[in-house]
């Protein structure tokens, strides 16, 4: 059972059992099955919230929440406005919506103007997930192509998170990976294949 202690701050509860709330994943070309990799392995209970940036056409609908609950043992769905983060659930940007984390610990979408020509924006999500989770916060950035992300990992790693990048030799796109290694920022580069049982190791292995 997940116990959660309250924060007299109105900043958003800790989850007792574990070390880290939240888990922010952005990936852009050849994601899907690289999310899905990373998620694949994930116990049900896995005591923290994930936050998914993927980069689609903003033109149609989306059906990655949908792919993904196929792949993992953690319940996915698409995020709507207002979503709770929820340990074990994992909330997947809609097309064409920046996906934003709020300090009170629910989700906002956004239709504020692209960021490197890019919405959702990786960055904008490391970047709220810094400001209200700070050292409580994991970052990991997946295959992609341009830098989006890379802002965002620099916001996560000031504020005392951990990132996990990614190894670009196991990237079908290694632009993403590659901007986060360059900020000297990254506390993990691992092929896709470990990146989520070091995931577990971190959030559960290393609980408080």
């Amino acid at each position: 059972m997940i116990q959660i202690a309250e924060d007299a701050d109105n900043h958003p509860p800790h989850l007792i059992n574990t070390a880290f709330d939240i888990v922010a994943i952005a990936a852009s070309a050849g994601g899907l099955m690289a999310v899905g990799k990373v998620l694949s392995t994930l116990p049900a209970q896995f005591p923290a919230a994930i936050a998914i940036v993927q980069h689609i056409s903003p033109e149609h609908r989306s059906f990655m929440a949908e792919i993904l609950s196929r792949r993992t043992n953690i319940t996915v769905k698409q995020a709507e406005e207002g979503d709770c983060l929820t340990p074990g659930t994992a909330y997947v940007a809609p097309p064409n919506s920046h996906l934003l984390v709020n300090d009170d610990g629910t989700l906002s979408l956004s239709k504020s103007k692209l960021v490197h020509f890019l919405r959702p924006s990786a960055d904008l999500l490391f970047e709220s997930v810094a400001a209200t989770y700070k050292e409580r916060a994991i970052a990991i950035v997946l295959t992609g192509t341009g830098s989006d992300g890379a802002m965002g990992v620099e916001a996560i790693k000031k504020m005392g998170g951990i990132i996990i990048v990614q190894d670009v030799k196991t990237a079908e796109f290694s632009g993403m990976p590659s901007a986060a290694i360059r900020t000297g920022n990254v506390d993990f580069i691992l092929p896709l294949d470990e990146i989520s049982s070091t995931l577990v190791n971190l959030v559960i292995g290393e609980s408080n």
